[in-house]
């Protein structure tokens, strides 16, 4: 089962690229991020047609979120962190096949020290523990989304301009990515990839993309069950080279058995 994860920005933009890319690459279960549309507007439609069901959870201008799936049912859908609250569409979960997906649009946070900041904090501490109990619910289990964190400095095009002090990489942060991979959880690209310079996401400012100044921050987390299982896995540069791309390149993992 090929697994990947994809910020969109902005889904009535990038419906084509989704589709081809969906054509392509074939994957069997896909989680997207900025959607930015309402439920009204979601093109489950379309994607159905390319055999893909849905289960979307959005909202007009910002955020949303969605797990496609393909020729496979939804079960057990969960949007929205229980028991935080949160007027913003940034997770959806459901189990696929006998494994639970977690689909996360992670806080940006703004600036250190915004109360921005501190919300992304107190938002990856609630996930922390909503992802303790599902682990322990289904073992089989992958996080994946636009984490907005890159793990170490492997993961930045320039690890003095990308320090502590800058959104992304701060110690607080990174300490809590960290923090949900104790519970058992594994970097999927880092389970085959030890190399550096590896990236997801690229500004569209200063040509950031041409010169390669981007950060890997969108992650397909898999817990210890599904460890020996994950097989491969990368990111598709491919979709980010097209007209009028996301800022965003797929991340996936493929699951054997």
């Amino acid at each position: 089962m090929k697994i990947a994860s994809w910020n969109v920005n902005s889904l009535n933009v990038r419906l084509p690229h989704l589709e081809q890319w969906l054509r392509d690459a074939q994957p069997d279960v896909v989680g997207i991020q900025e959607t930015k549309l309402e439920d009204a507007r979601f093109p489950d439609t379309a994607l159905a047609a390319l055999g893909y069901r849905t289960v979307f959870s959005g909202q007009k201008t910002y955020n949303g979120v969605a797990l496609l799936a393909r020729d496979r049912a939804l079960d057990d859908v969960q949007i929205g962190i229980p028991g935080f609250e949160d007027e913003q569409k940034r997770v959806i979960a459901a189990t696929i096949d006998g494994v639970r997906v977690i689909n996360l649009y992670v806080v940006n946070g703004q600036d250190v020290g915004t109360d921005k900041y501190a919300y992304k904090l107190r938002w990856l501490a609630a996930v922390h523990d909503w992802v303790q109990r599902e682990l322990a619910a289904h073992p089989k289990l992958v996080v994946l989304g636009d984490f907005n964190i890159a793990p170490d400095d492997r993961d930045v095009h320039d690890p003095a301009v990308w320090n502590d002090a800058h959104i992304l990489t701060s110690t607080a942060e990174r300490d809590a990515l960290r923090g949900l991979l104790g519970l058992g959880l594994h970097d999927a690209f880092r389970l085959h990839h030890e190399d550096a310079g590896v990236f997801s996401w690229w500004d569209y400012r200063q040509a950031g993309f041409r010169r390669d100044l981007g950060l890997r921050i969108d992650l397909t987390l898999v817990s210890d069950a599904l460890r020996d299982q994950a097989v491969a896995s990368g990111i598709d540069r491919e979709p980010r080279t097209w007209e009028r791309p996301s800022d965003h390149a797929p991340a996936w993992v493929t699951i054997s058995g």
